[in-house]
């Protein structure tokens, strides 16, 4: 059956509202890799999917809600791709790089990420927030694991570099937000300038830097 003839069915039993509620998912993410987070209409979606705009909100109570939900299947589904890409052992370069090609990649995982704290969660109910902090510490723990035995580093130390390389993330790839200047004539020492703080080199000295200080610590310890 497909979404569209999964979502205008009548949900009636747990497992049809379970389907309509992925099928509604599924067409959220393909509007949301068409308009971006700001363009994004609950009554938009509700057109493309031929629901009334109060059905959705049976789903999500609010916009970021929905937004919350599609970052957690994000997030669940790029730690598995990068969990697929590291080798036993990865060095700290190949680790970082690793780490941002595939979070670039998946479309959804970092525009929602970038927005998480400052806007999506600001709207959604508490219960709903803890449970999706449980998800995320989860993942965290799973992406540690996996982390530990690669970069041959202790659970705690690769937990910390997990969460420390989200921020760093965050951090680095907002420098990509300024208008594109693809397409210009500029002078060369402004080509440099932007060049300069381009995410990926950013983002991957400087999480070198962490994953090898962290390592050094280790190291002193013993």
């Amino acid at each position: 059956m497909s979404s569209c003839a999964v979502i205008n069915q009548r949900a009636r039993s747990a497992e049809q509202k379970a389907l309509r509620r992925q099928a509604l998912l599924d067409a959220a993410e393909t509007y949301f890799h068409e308009v971006g987070y700001e363009a994004f209409s609950m009554a938009q979606l509700a057109r493309n999917t031929g629901l009334a705009k109060g059905t959705l909100y049976l789903y999500f109570k609010t916009r970021e809600e929905l937004f919350l939900t599609l970052y957690e299947q994000s997030l669940i589904r790029w730690s598995q791709v990068f969990i697929g890409e590291l080798s036993d052992p990865i060095t700290s370069k190949a680790y970082a790089q690793s780490l941002y090609t595939t979070a670039l990649a998946d479309g959804v995982f970092l525009p929602l990420l970038i927005r998480l704290e400052h806007l999506i969660e600001h709207n959604v109910a508490i219960p709903r927030l803890i449970e999706s902090k449980r998800i995320f510490i989860k993942q965290v723990d799973v992406l540690a694991k996996r982390s530990s035995t690669a970069l041959r580093l202790s659970a705690a130390q690769a937990s910390e570099i997990v969460k420390t390389m989200g921020v760093l993330l965050i951090g680095a790839t907002q420098t990509d937000q300024s208008p594109s200047l693809e397409n210009e004539e500029l002078p060369t020492d402004v080509q440099k300038l932007i060049a300069s703080f381009s995410s990926e080199p950013l983002f991957i000295k400087n999480a070198v830097r962490i994953i090898e200080g962290i390592r050094a610590e280790v190291s002193s310890i013993i």
